[in-house]
């Protein structure tokens, strides 16, 4: 299985640690958001990776040659101009397409730490056939999205793209699944949000589909504080939160 991390972000909420690196190289508790990212894809058997580069995009680059790449095989996208998340994946599609296998692959954002089983979540987005599966929990979020009673995401609150007689509001843990048929239906051009795609692709009858994922840990790590929070996190007495 392979898998793209997004690290390509300008981390402005992480100013002034991302005033001199790109966020992918700010630590936690002494290892990097990328270290730990990659760290998490090998527990679970990813050893292909891509890496989506923009900000002190040299800087990552010189990183994982001097770790010998962690041991993985690990591409790396450069981006001219950020292109988003959606953007980002279609320009990387490719390494996704080499080897012409219908596996899923994981897209992961660099700037979030969790206990996310992912095997559960390559597992669930195989045995439903969806296009793309994202994990979810029930929490507070900016920017919400609706999922109706069998998972299926519908819409925003501001927006429903496909009927439901009830709806669900989760937040996007920036982790999700994808088939690589998805690939080929990316149609929009320059920078977009993947979220954009998954709307217009739900509404024409795709299936996108939410994966719970309220009993694990997860956290975003977009502000210093966050980071300072996750350190501590890891060093209660019995945390589950492994680097």
């Amino acid at each position: 299985m392979k898998a793209m991390i997004l690290a390509a972000g300008l981390g402005a909420r992480l100013r002034p640690l991302t005033d001199d690196r790109p966020k992918a190289l700010v630590e936690v508790a002494g290892r990097t958001l990328l270290e730990i990212t990659l760290a998490r894809l090998r527990v679970f058997g990813i050893r292909d990776v891509i890496v989506n580069v923009h900000h002190f995009a040299g800087m990552i680059v010189e990183y994982l040659l001097a770790n010998d790449n962690f041991g993985m095989r690990i591409e790396v996208s450069h981006e001219e101009e950020l292109l988003d998340t959606g953007g980002g994946l279609k320009k990387a599609g490719w390494f996704f397409l080499e080897d012409r296998l219908e596996e899923p692959f994981v897209v992961h954002n660099v700037d979030v730490i969790s206990t996310i089983d992912l095997a559960l979540l390559v597992q669930f987005h195989t045995d439903n056939q969806a296009l793309a599966t994202l994990a979810v929990k029930d929490r507070k979020t900016s920017r919400p999205l609706l999922f109706d009673e069998q998972l299926q995401l519908c819409g925003r609150p501001s927006e429903l793209v496909r009927s439901a007689k009830q709806t669900k509001s989760l937040a996007f843990s920036g982790i999700h699944v994808i088939s690589p048929r998805l690939l080929g239906l990316l149609v929009e051009e320059g920078p977009f949000s993947i979220i954009e795609s998954y709307l217009r692709l739900s509404a024409q009858g795709e299936k996108i589909l939410a994966f719970r994922t309220d009993e694990f840990y997860w956290r975003d790590l977009g502000r210093p504080e966050d980071l300072a929070q996750a350190a501590q996190d890891i060093k209660k007495p019995r945390s589950d939160v492994r680097l």
